[in-house]
């Protein structure tokens, strides 16, 4: 299963007239990063980046002077997220420039079957919030210490982190059934390859640490409820 953990950064927050100067991207395969990133600057054309925008992530318009513009970078982009789901957080805003960017270009949309939301996963998983990225980072005892303005690639790769997390970290579910009287089999709990481990089982029990003297006095005890009638009123109340 191959997913690309993404984020974006623009000139502003309206679509229909802001653009897309950075795109970041990880690949996941059956949740695990494979090494594989895309990182681009892109230039926005006349289109400035508003001094909002500009506070948070620091990109200047003078920076992107030399940098390809978004139809020079398309394919690149569809090639690297071709097969893929989008993952992004409030992946609403991002996938809005995207499929704005392409729509400039006459190419057709990205389907939202093939996009995951990861504040919308945060806000089912953890209702009573917060859930933005830094709040999420905290919650899964995330470093994000060096996160002093956003970034696409460093923002991916947060999230990367936090999105495994959400789905269940790196553990794997142990399903414990007899093998061979000394091991057990261990599953993952997705579709990627079985992990069998070898479980050690101790040959002979340990001795019990109840005495027989403290054994035959708990019985004596229960005995003596029992005829009092105490014990089944008490079983009963359960």
């Amino acid at each position: 299963m191959r997913e690309i953990i993404f984020d974006t950064e623009t000139t502003g927050l309206d679509n229909r007239a802001d653009r897309i100067i950075e795109i970041g991207g990880i690949e996941l395969i059956n949740h695990f990063p494979t090494g594989n990133t895309l990182h681009l600057y892109i230039n926005p054309g006349d289109r400035k980046v508003h001094p909002d925008a500009l506070a948070v992530h620091g990109i200047t318009d003078e920076s992107l002077k030399d940098k390809p513009p978004f139809a020079d970078v398309a394919d690149q982009i569809l090639e690297f997220f071709t097969g893929a789901k989008w993952i992004a957080h409030n992946a609403t805003f991002d996938m809005g420039f995207v499929n704005a960017e392409f729509a400039r270009l006459g190419r057709p949309p990205i389907l939202p079957d093939m996009v995951i939301d990861t504040l919308a996963m945060a806000r089912r998983k953890h209702p009573m919030g917060p859930n933005s990225l830094d709040a999420l980072c905290r919650r899964y005892g995330i470093d994000n210490s060096h996160r002093t303005r956003h970034g696409a690639l460093l923002d991916s790769e947060l999230l990367a982190e936090v999105y495994i997390e959400m789905i269940g970290g790196r553990q794997t579910a142990l399903g414990l059934g007899s093998s061979n009287g000394s091991s057990a089999r261990s599953r993952q709990n997705d579709d990627s390859e079985e992990v069998v481990a070898d479980i050690f089982v101790r040959p002979d029990p340990l001795p019990g640490r109840v005495s027989e003297e403290e054994a035959a006095a708990h019985a004596a005890l229960v005995a003596k409820l029992g005829a009092k009638g105490i014990w089944s009123k008490y079983r009963m109340s359960e």
